[in-house]
């Protein structure tokens, strides 16, 4: 016999109950014991027609007693006793049944009050039968009915679910109170839901989606749990919906629960972009490149070498930046990364130089002076301060047209190196005046002449050798 669990005893009048054939008689004293389900509540009363007062009110975890010639509880005979067990329980979705049922002497089994087994008759070898019925969704009651008249006494019930696919076709019901809970700092979402009443329940699926796409037909996972924890959710900012359909052991899947939403948090970055060009122009360099999906703006990075240190210059929501900082006549890498607007910023570009154009052109050459010789002009001036200065080109010719307004008309004479001040100008002298500028040139082929178009004339009258005088 199992021990007595919960006892309590309670005085009240009478209360005649009508079962399936035969009146019953029982106290509220009964009722005062409250078993939690699916735990039976067990009365043992001195007959066994469950007349009068029980003796004894307990709980029980099961129908299986076998109490031999003795009595099943002190204060009870040993022969015409009574034993009622009882138990309302969720049995979820329903479904097929077998209710087993075996012992000395009779046995009676009712599902809400319907008799489903009848073995009541005094025996002297034990009796058994087993009886498949089909139990509806919800909450409803068993009642198993124990008479021992003589002899030895003991009894056996036991109810299971029919989980042959061919037999059990019922799904279980859908899960209910479906939570989510998100974790920004981890990336991982915890879903949660109410347990299941089937009997039969083999476990749950969980289904994951993004927004805006369906479920498919691979569960994310499968779990006896009434909860997980989706540690694979993408962290891409990006809204995502989870579903619980519980199954059971015939292989029937529920439907799904309520949709549950979560949107993650974003630390995924853009690719890196591609595409990158950079272009001299007179006063910058520019940079352009493709455009990158999910970029919010870009960040500019340059280095003086293709493997140097890269230091950020500057940023933009375009797809071009102006590099105005760069020196003259200086070649620059550069590279760039897309930011999202989540602040996520991608890789780096390949690197990319540019050369930044030196268009300035020398100052002029200042402190010319022709002095005229028997041999020509002795040219001389001053050194040019320009420091990429490259080389300096003498040009030579003559006045053409009145007094009122002359031109030097002149050419290209001789290009010096950079370190040369002065020139011996050669030609047959005849007392005729000439003209002469000096233009300097930078390394980067910029000409002061070409830039300005104003040089620094300088005209000087040759010898007169004929007559022998200086004109």
């Amino acid at each position: 016999m199992n021990p007595a669990r919960r006892t309590t005893a309670l005085a009240s009048t009478a209360v005649v109950l009508a079962t399936a054939g035969t009146l019953l008689t029982m106290t509220p004293a009964s009722a005062a014991t409250t078993c939690t389900s699916p735990v039976f509540k067990r009365q043992l009363f001195a007959n066994t027609t469950f007349s009068g007062t029980p003796k004894k009110t307990d709980c029980d975890n099961a129908v299986d007693e076998n109490w031999g010639t003795g009595a099943p509880a002190s204060g009870l005979p040993s022969n015409n006793f009574g034993v009622r067990w009882s138990v309302t329980r969720d049995f979820g979705s329903g479904g097929p049944f077998a209710l087993a049922a075996s012992g000395l002497d009779g046995i009676r089994v009712y599902v809400d009050g319907v008799r489903k087994i009848d073995l009541w008759k005094n025996v002297s070898t034990t009796v058994s039968k087993t009886v498949n019925v089909t139990v509806p969704s919800g909450k409803h009651t068993l009642r198993v009915d124990y008479a021992n008249w003589t002899g030895s006494a003991k009894v056996k019930f036991g109810y299971t679910p029919r989980t042959s696919a061919t037999v059990d076709q019922v799904k279980p019901l859908t899960p209910t109170g479906a939570s989510v809970s998100y974790d920004s700092a981890t990336g991982k979402a915890k879903v949660s839901w109410a347990k299941n009443k089937e009997m039969d329940l083999a476990g749950y699926k969980l289904y994951r989606r993004l927004k805006g796409a369906s479920f498919g037909s691979t569960p994310l996972a499968t779990t006896t749990s009434t909860s997980y924890t989706d540690a694979t959710l993408p962290v891409t900012g990006d809204a995502y919906y989870y579903e619980v359909r519980a199954y059971d052991k015939a292989g029937n899947t529920s439907s799904g629960s309520a949709d549950q939403l979560v949107t993650t948090v974003d630390r995924t970055a853009p690719a890196a972009p591609t595409g990158l060009e950079v272009t001299s122009q007179s006063d910058e360099l520019a940079l352009g490149w493709s455009a990158v999906p999910g970029a919010a703006s870009y960040r500019v990075y340059r280095a003086a070498s293709s493997t140097g240190t890269y230091s950020a210059i500057g940023s933009t929501a375009t797809l071009a930046y102006q590099d105005l900082t760069g020196e003259e006549g200086v070649t620059y890498y550069y590279r760039v990364a897309a930011v999202d607007a989540a602040g996520n910023v991608s890789a780096r570009s390949a690197a990319v130089s540019g050369y930044r154009r030196d268009d300035t052109p020398p100052s002029a050459v200042t402190g010319l002076v022709a002095t005229p010789t028997e041999y020509g002009f002795a040219l001389s001036w001053d050194a040019n301060p320009t420091p990429d200065l490259h080389r300096y080109v003498v040009y030579g010719g003559e006045l053409i047209g009145d007094e009122e307004e002359q031109v030097c008309y002149a050419g290209e004479v001789e290009w010096l190196s950079a370190d040369t001040t002065s020139y011996e100008y050669q030609t047959t002298p005849d007392g005729e005046e000439r003209c002469f500028w000096i233009d300097a040139v930078d390394d980067n082929w910029n000409s002061h002449y070409e830039w300005t178009r104003s040089p620094n004339i300088v005209v000087a009258t040759e010898l007169d050798l004929s007559t022998g005088t200086t004109s």
